[in-house]
């Protein structure tokens, strides 16, 4: 690292998307700086789960055991109509009953243990940024200073002070509608777990622990309101009040929030040395967890990427391989979240949607489809791969047996490196593959599952999951292997 700079990368913002790219960067060999503007987390939850592909991608550094245990949730749902999510192969709807507070701070814990320097109340107000670094304004404890970097990647939220600071587009369409969220204590009210559409808009609520439900109000005609503070409680208990007739106004809520269906996304997740993950990239109506988890996705997505071109072995063109991939897949979350609002928050004019909608999720084949946009299982990159089926999709969970013994492909990435499973004992593979194994790791086993990889004899999987080739040939293996991860050590 240049000795005038104070971290390879410096990330704003302690969420779980900064948070899972610092660890990230981490595995990579890299410093980083997080800078948070909250002297210490808040410990409320907006989000109550992930999706199935966050879980594998936790599973795949291994981070799941830290969770005490998840619930995976066979069925879910699609604009507030549930169905089971088995009927794709490997799919389940994602963890349920994880409060964000709790990822975050598995996150944190990980990301410190990695070398992560995490700085609390350091709150981000300038950027600068010139042909080799960043130069970044921030307020401390202590005063105002400023921190340099080679790069610097805003994971600071909705509101992004590093997007507008950078000069970021971000199109989309304003809020149409004002909705509450509050944690109540104090009542009982009846669950509504999918939701109930009512006259005059929808509520949901959700026990979450003794006394404490979890409320959700979206009253029909109501803007959204342009908040500085944040809403009392009276506020939402009499939007409670008049969508359900139940009076709550004589409890109390241990938080309230706001939010609202407008709908962003960057036109490019890249400016020069400025980034963007998560919600400072892409901001949505909440469905299912997908925020938080397509956050997660995308710091997976560029840890790798970010932390080989700082090391100066990143092959051409491979960082902006993240914009090009997760912009992509951040487009298609919009366009799945803001088709639920409209199914599920419309008023009596979406009912003959409703209707068909509930007529088409019969069928298998769109519940498959509806499983696999919701989970992020289907999410497929655009890497060639001569028409291989398995290229450009994650690699599932899967059994080898090896001479160790017995192996899940996940375990394999826990350290964020390439992996060659060489599944037919190849010797020629290998011998390809050695000069990368600074960077790539080669496994020889044979799967218990003479199927699970569609009969490819070998395949050789990113740090973030994607398998990038599949059994065409040591020739285009090495071609694979440069375009990914780089030339080769000297012989």
């Amino acid at each position: 690292m240049d000795a005038q700079m104070d971290a390879d990368v410096i990330v704003v913002g302690a969420g779980p998307a900064g948070l899972m790219l610092a660890g990230e960067l981490r595995l990579g060999g890299v410093s980083v700086i997080v800078a948070e503007r909250l002297a210490r987390p808040t410990g409320q939850s907006r989000g109550l789960g992930f999706t199935a592909r966050a879980m594998e991608s936790f599973d795949q550094r291994g981070l799941v055991p830290r969770f005490g245990g998840l619930e995976k949730s066979p069925m879910g749902h699609f604009g507030g109509v549930q169905f089971d999510y088995t009927v794709l192969e490997d799919a389940h709807f994602g963890a349920r009953g994880v409060p964000q507070s709790q990822t975050e701070a598995v996150l944190e814990e990980w990301a410190g243990e990695l070398g992560a320097d995490i700085r609390r109340g350091w709150e981000f107000l300038a950027l600068e940024q010139d042909g080799t670094g960043v130069t970044v304004t921030v307020a401390t404890p202590d005063g105002e200073r400023t921190l340099r970097a080679a790069y610097l990647v805003g994971a600071d939220g909705g509101h992004s002070p590093v997007r507008k600071a950078a000069g970021f587009d971000f199109p989309g369409t304003p809020a149409t509608r004002g909705m509450y969220l509050a944690d109540v204590v104090g009542c009982e009210i009846p669950p509504r777990f999918l939701g109930e559409r009512l006259p005059g808009g929808m509520v949901m609520a959700a026990p979450l622990k003794e006394g404490v439900d979890r409320i959700i109000v979206c009253e029909h005609g109501t803007p959204p309101a342009d908040r500085s503070e944040t809403p009392e409680f009276a506020e939402v208990a009499a939007a409670w009040e008049r969508l359900t007739g139940e009076d709550i106004s004589g409890g109390g809520a241990d938080w309230v929030s706001s939010f609202t269906d407008a709908t962003r996304q960057v036109t490019e997740y890249r400016r020069g040395r400025v980034l963007l993950v998560g919600d400072a990239a892409h901001i949505h109506l909440p469905a299912g967890g997908q925020g938080l988890s397509t956050g997660v996705q995308d710091a997976v997505n560029l840890g790798w990427k970010l932390a080989a071109t700082v090391q100066g072995r990143a092959p051409e063109g491979l960082l902006d391989t993240y914009h090009d991939e997760r912009h992509a897949v951040g487009a298609r979350l919009l366009m799945n979240t803001k088709a639920q609002g409209t199914v599920f928050l419309g008023g009596p004019e979406s009912q003959p949607l409703r209707d068909l909608f509930a007529e088409l999720i019969g069928l298998d084949s769109v519940k498959r489809h509806l499983a696999g946009v919701v989970s992020h299982l289907d999410v497929r990159y655009d890497l060639g791969g001569a028409g291989d089926s398995l290229v450009g999709r994650r690699l599932p969970p899967r059994a080898l047996n090896t001479a160790a013994g017995e192996v899940r492909t996940p375990e394999l990435l826990h350290a964020a490196q390439g992996v060659l499973l060489d599944l037919a004992d190849d010797s020629v593979l290998r011998e390809a593959a050695a000069r990368w194994k600074d960077r790539v790791t080669v496994v020889t086993g044979t799967p218990q599952d003479p199927a699970a990889f569609g009969g490819a004899a070998a395949v050789l999987v990113r740090p973030d999951g994607y398998v990038a080739w599949a059994d065409t040939g040591s020739a285009e293996l090495c071609a694979t292997l440069h375009r990914w991860f780089g030339a080769p050590e000297a012989r």
